[in-house]
């Protein structure tokens, strides 16, 4: 997956994440926590003049994410397959939208563009991102922070199952260490810098 796109003309990751990546579902989901955590995740991104890269919806939690970090005067770029752009309704209002061909293809190109992930609540589309995204830093091949916004303790379940595959044998506790927990946007961007700071630091 990370190695099929190459990584855009400018793409950097100095001192902090400047292209920042956001899972999440294209769903309005059951509770009005999630669209706040959403505005709340673009208004920091915006605010901290960083990038939003996403799935390229203007539905659901997705929408309102882009609606706010472009309302907040920030840079928003899109990714979406050409079978979901009629469904979900691609964004019109995007600095830059790519229409891709395949599931594949999008989460390839969302990887390429983004210096660092974040996590909002979603089901399995966003799960998938986020673990193939976690299982390529487990083998080595990038070192892209990932982090799970946990909005009214949704992860909760999800920690908890790692911790007992840990605990089972089959998940080691470095590779458990690679996911990141916030229960804000201002402290997810946070540890995340602190960990590319971390990474940026010669041993």
């Amino acid at each position: 997956m990370p190695g099929d796109i190459a990584a855009p003309a400018g793409y950097h990751c100095g001192v902090r994440a400047e292209r920042v990546c956001v899972f999440l579902s294209s769903s309005a989901g059951a509770r009005p926590d999630y669209a706040a955590a959403a505005r709340g995740v673009a208004q920091a991104l915006a605010a901290s003049g960083r990038t939003l890269v996403y799935g390229g919806a203007s539905v659901g939690t997705m929408g309102v994410l882009a609606d706010a970090a472009i309302a907040a005067g920030g840079r928003v770029v899109g990714v979406i397959p050409e079978r979901l752009l009629a469904r979900e309704i691609g964004h019109a209002d995007l600095a830059e939208l790519h229409v891709v061909p395949t599931m594949h293809a999008r989460k390839a190109r969302m990887f390429a563009e983004a210096d660092a992930f974040i996590t909002l609540p979603g089901g399995f589309g966003t799960l998938e991102e986020t673990f193939e995204v976690l299982t390529a830093a487990q083998i080595g091949e990038h070192a892209k922070p990932v982090c799970l916004l946990d909005v009214v303790e949704f992860w909760r379940p999800l920690l908890a199952f790692l911790d007992h595959a840990v605990t089972e044998g089959v998940l080691h506790p470095a590779n458990r260490a690679l996911i990141g927990v916030a229960r804000s946007p201002a402290e997810a961007l946070a540890w995340i810098d602190a960990e590319v700071a971390r990474l940026a630091t010669p041993a």
